[in-house]
């Protein structure tokens, strides 16, 4: 697994885009994502001009990306897996987007860590849209709230809304979903589609799809 699925995946984004049914817009983003594999993994897919990556860990990516950027200092790290307020500071000094802001105190502490580090990082608001007890996000009738506390109270760069669909259930609706909350709150951004899915995505609006086995192959967890 590698470059030649890379090729694919972007080979299917383009396609997908064509799909989409709306304004003009720019092209999604693809974020490879990495978790659990190692440079000898990425830099083939570096070497075939892959930027945007993403990782669920902070501490896993500490492990490799700082190496990696010595010698790609063009790529774009993002946080897309959960992130504890203990790990905020190291987040702000890795990555360069984070998509996965779901409360308040987390707000608070990225907002002091950015001021302490001077730096304005991108962020993405993770909207349970689902809503499963399970999972962390927003829900869909705070979401308007949280983003009005991010944006005026906090003054956040808020990029857009993230989600990740219910499993076992059609994708579409839930991207529908999330692409009218966004717009009912004047976000124009959205972080949603994976491996299974990312060309629904893109057909519903995604402007970034976080995709990892359909590039590195199956994980290895143990």
């Amino acid at each position: 697994m590698g470059a030649k699925e890379l090729d694919q995946v972007w080979a299917n984004m383009a396609q997908a885009a064509k799909r989409f049914d709306g304004a003009e817009r720019e092209a999604p983003k693809l974020i490879a994502v990495s978790k659990t594999y190692g440079p000898e993994d990425i830099v083939p897919i570096l070497e075939a001009g892959q930027r945007d990556f993403g990782e669920n860990r902070v501490q896993e990516a500490q492990s490799k990306w700082p190496d990696l950027r010595a010698q790609y200092p063009d790529l774009v790290l993002h946080l897309i897996g959960p992130l504890q307020t203990n790990k905020t500071k190291d987040a702000v000094e890795l990555f360069d987007v984070i998509h996965s802001l779901d409360r308040e105190k987390l707000a608070r502490h990225l907002k002091k860590e950015m001021e302490a580090q001077g730096k304005n990082i991108p962020l993405f608001i993770q909207v349970n849209i689902g809503e499963e007890e399970q999972k962390s996000g927003i829900a869909p009738d705070q979401c308007a709230e949280f983003v009005r506390y991010c944006q005026d109270d906090l003054g956040l760069d808020i990029q857009g809304l993230m989600a990740i669909p219910p499993a076992g259930e059609p994708p579409a609706p839930f991207f529908a979903r999330l692409v009218e909350l966004g717009k009912s709150v004047g976000l124009e951004k959205f972080s949603m589609g994976m491996s299974a899915d990312y060309e629904t995505a893109i057909e519903m609006g995604a402007s970034y799809v976080r995709v990892g086995s359909a590039i590195f192959g199956a994980r290895d967890y143990n």
